[in-house]
């Protein structure tokens, strides 16, 4: 499926409120509803869309922690990499996981309840063997800028 404007139209306009109605959406987009919703429902049998969530605010639930941890492997065999992604992809305190160039291997972030849970993860990686060779944590004090969606016309216009 190739994408046109309306398209990414469409996803920008639902990355910013998934709950919106079909009419709304419409009528943001230019386009009657009928024809609007045969677009989502094509975008979302393609893959274009994966899903929709709530974004909740952590902050409201008591004190929440993030930590971006940066995390070299002892090997750079495939094997090596696929057992890290394997047993931190588990974790329910991982947020996100990226195979990065640099001077490390991984940039993971973690959401936890404390340091203490935090270091406790890091203690039974460790102790799980699944191949890190040294990691470094940065915590994070304040998140100024954080969004949740991504430019798609930037994107779209290359």
């Amino acid at each position: 499926m190739k994408l046109d404007q309306i398209d990414v139209k469409i996803l920008a306009e639902l990355q910013k409120n998934g709950r919106i109605t079909n009419v709304e959406l419409a009528s943001l987009v230019n386009l009657s509803p009928s024809p609007c919703l045969i677009r989502v429902r094509k975008l979302q049998d393609e893959g274009y869309i994966t899903g929709y969530s709530a974004i909740v605010n952590v902050a409201k639930l008591g004190q929440a922690l993030t930590v971006f941890t940066e995390v070299t492997l002892k090997n750079h065999r495939q094997i090596d990499f696929a057992r890290f992604v394997a047993t931190v992809e588990k974790l329910d305190a991982v947020m996100e996981c990226h195979l990065i160039s640099g001077g490390y291997d991984y940039l993971v972030k973690f959401v936890t309840g404390s340091i203490a849970e935090y270091q406790s993860i890091m203690e039974r990686l460790i102790d799980q063997d699944v191949g890190i060779e040294k990691y470094f944590s940065f915590v994070v004090l304040k998140s100024p800028v954080v969004k949740n969606h991504v430019p798609l016309a930037n994107l779209f216009n290359r």
